[in-house]
Formats: structure tokens, sequence, C-alpha cells
């Protein structure tokens, strides 16, 4: 099993997943586990808006595998990094900024996001559905994913509404630009050999 989770910046934080196996407990490989946030603009000046991208490696977790299977991630919120690609570094360093800020994340309150699969559902030979509990920014809510092994790592994708965990999305102009509530969390897991 393997989990993956991410928080990301100017609308949201978020991360998180996870995977079963065998029957014994793994570690997840945080140099090869990562999560990915992808942020999407709105408004009706959203053409001046900019969609974000943001990674975390997963900083630790475990996994129990077989009938009994679990999985266990935990991201460091400050290791979020806006990837923008194509952006100015000054613009994505002021992003980050704000991700980071009590406006989203609040990341100095809130410093972990961490995920606990409660159920794993088998739904083929490498497919699962994962049912579990995400802590975001002070609050823990269900989640559900579909996770899929391909070339020995797991990954999923997940959607979330920002604030379903107390996090206000980012507007500027008075609301006519804005990130969207629902922000798309993919992950990849490795286990360690």
């Amino acid at each position: 099993m393997r989990y993956r989770r991410c928080s990301i910046g100017l609308g949201l934080a978020v991360a998180l997943f996870v995977l079963p196996l065998t029957a014994q407990t793994q570690a997840m490989d945080p140099e090869r586990s990562f999560c990915t946030v992808r942020v999407f603009k709105a408004g009706m000046f959203s053409a001046f808006g900019h969609e974000h991208e943001v990674r975390a490696p997963l900083s630790e977790g475990t996994v129990q595998e077989g009938e009994a299977a679990r999985v266990e991630l935990r991201v460091e919120a400050r290791q979020l990094k806006v990837l923008d690609p194509g952006r100015p570094e000054q613009e994505r360093a002021e992003v980050q900024q704000t991700m980071l800020s009590p406006k989203v994340l609040d990341s100095e309150r809130f410093p972990e996001i961490r995920f606990r699969s409660t159920t794993v559902e088998t739904k083929g030979a490498d497919d699962w559905q994962v049912r579990g509990e995400l802590m975001l920014h002070g609050q823990t809510h269900p989640l559900v994913m579909e996770v899929t092994r391909k070339e020995g790592r797991y990954r999923g994708t997940v959607a979330l509404k920002q604030t379903d965990f107390g996090i206000t999305p980012v507007r500027v102009g008075g609301g006519t630009v804005k990130v969207k509530d629902e922000v798309r969390v993919e992950f990849e897991i490795a286990l360690k050999q």
C-alpha cells in the first residue's frame, strides 16, 4: 500500500494516496515518492491569471499489505514547492509565499499533512479503491481514491475542494481573477526495496 499526499499553494494544499500488496509492513521510498497538486484558474478575467503546479516529496509512510491492507503517509507542508513551468522566478516565489502563508496553508500552524486509510478494496490485479482520512489545514475529512500499480509504482489522482478543509481559494481584483475551489492531486509512490 502506498499513499501520497500533497498540499498546494495559492489555491490549495493537498496530497495523499495509498496502495496494497502482500502481508507485511513496508516503508515508502521518499526519494521516489511524490505528489503533484494542480490548481486551476477561474473568474471573469481568468485569462489574466495563471494555473499552478505544486510538487512535494512524501516525507514518510508505511504500507501494510495483504488482507488487512492499510497505509499511513505524511507530507511536510513547507516542502511543497511551486513549479509553474514557464513563469518567472519572482512570480513563483510570490505564489510560494502566498501558498505557505496564513491565507492558504498556514504551514507554520499546520506543518503536516497526513493520510490514513480506513479500507482498501481490491478492484483487480493492480487496481484498488482506497478510503481514508486526510488531515489538512487542521481539519480531517474522508477521501476515496482509485489507485493503480504500473511498473512497480502506485499512481492515482483525486480531486479535492479547498473549502472542505477551511481554505479560502485565492482571489484578486475583487474576485475577477481567482483560483478554483477544486484542485487535482496526482501521486506516484514507490516502496523501499
